[in-house]
């Protein structure tokens, strides 16, 4: 059966790893059906959409805006909201409330936070997003746990589905079979506070002394909300840490925007993929999901979906802020190409289920059952 999809979020050209989850879902879903998929973009001001896929907005701040997107989407079957307290207007993103609430199509709202001591306020908005909805999907358990020891929330409602990750056709390793061939570390996304590159960049003077030495690549524009805040001041932090260091010649910074073909490439040519994510509670990300799809071996802080992703094998956890413990997972995997090997193939059993096809296929059984609850109603 046909369904038509409605999705709420940021979009392109908003760069952010909203925009791309909501891309690469519609992309998958309307693939799977052969459905129309439309987007209510969340948008801080109002502007032209770029794509036409875009039916309208949801402008931070304009009032009846959120009713307006509710009417459109109601058209459809099924709306997908992605939930983000950053991305919508109102204290705590509170205005995608009047949206939710106006909905008569079934709702499914994806939560890609979910704090562990959050504020009075963002625990209200979230348990009263999670009441209006038809169903909530977390990405893994740690998110699920905390719902249900921490907020007033119907569990019944509550799936949980992993990130997607793209199905890459590029070789997923890059043989070194000269000796004199510097291996790569990779860290990509966007950068921004947070995002614990210095204590990547710490870690790389600590490994001088191999042969070849690693070159370390951070690959990724400043997050454009950080940049129109503070503008670059965290990345040229990071290049005066740098060359503080002595090394410019082991780590270097492409700010350049890489097509999904120019990204692929970068993360198959990538010996090993660092997340030194400062963050204790980020319970999804997009770049561990798609670095073990790829077959990389990891070196991840303990953020919870490092825990879980990990814990089949996939990479070595460190503590947060440690560039000696950093440093020493590096060089395990540098030094030790068995347990490099190892963690490669441990992805490779991992992979299958974060593959956005079968993310896509999990998400229409959720439609197609609330679909089947509403005739049965």
């Amino acid at each position: 059966m046909t369904i038509r999809m409605g999705f709420v979020s940021s979009y392109p050209p908003t760069v952010c790893g909203l925009a791309t989850f909501t891309v690469s879902l519609r992309r998958e879903l309307v693939a799977a059906r052969g459905a129309r998929g439309s987007v209510i973009q969340a948008v801080d001001e109002p502007s032209v959409p770029a794509r036409d896929e875009v039916i309208g907005s949801l402008v931070a701040g304009e009032p009846g805006s959120g009713l307006r997107a509710a009417a459109q989407l109601n058209q459809g079957d099924v709306a997908i909201v992605q939930h983000e307290y950053g991305i919508y207007g109102g204290i705590d993103g509170d205005e995608i409330l009047p949206l939710l609430a106006a909905l008569t199509v079934p709702s499914i709202v994806v939560l890609h936070t979910v704090l562990s001591e959050p504020t009075p306020g963002q625990r209200a908005v979230l348990e009263m997003v999670a009441g209006l909805a038809g169903a909530v999907v977390t990405m893994g358990t740690t998110a699920r746990d905390r719902l249900a020891t921490g907020y007033a929330v119907d569990m019944a409602k509550v799936s949980v589905i992993p990130h997607g990750a793209p199905v890459v056709t590029a070789p997923a390793a890059r043989p070194r079979a000269e000796a004199t061939t510097r291996p790569t570390i990779l860290t990509w996304g966007l950068i921004g506070p947070g995002k614990g590159i210095e204590w990547g960049v710490e870690a790389m003077a600590l490994l001088r002394d191999l042969s070849p030495a690693p070159r370390y690549l951070v690959a990724g524009r400043t997050h454009p909300k950080v940049l129109a805040y503070e503008g670059d001041v965290y990345r040229q932090r990071l290049i005066d840490r740098t060359r503080q260091l002595g090394l410019d010649d082991a780590v270097t910074f492409d700010s350049r925007y890489l097509t999904t073909t120019d990204l692929n490439a970068l993360v198959a040519a990538a010996d090993i993929v660092l997340l030194p994510y400062d963050s204790t509670d980020q319970v999804t990300s997009g770049v561990l999901s798609e670095a073990v799809a790829a077959s990389k071996p990891v070196v991840a802080t303990r953020f919870p979906h490092a825990v879980e992703l990990l814990a089949g094998g996939a990479g070595l956890l460190v503590p947060h802020r440690d560039p000696i413990a950093t440093a020493t997972a590096l060089r395990t995997l540098l030094t030790r190409r068995d347990i490099a090997e190892d963690m490669s193939r441990a992805a490779v059993t991992t992979t299958p289920g974060v593959l956005w096809p079968a993310v896509a296929r999990r998400y229409l059984a959720l439609a197609d059952q609330l679909l089947r609850d509403r005739v049965g109603a």
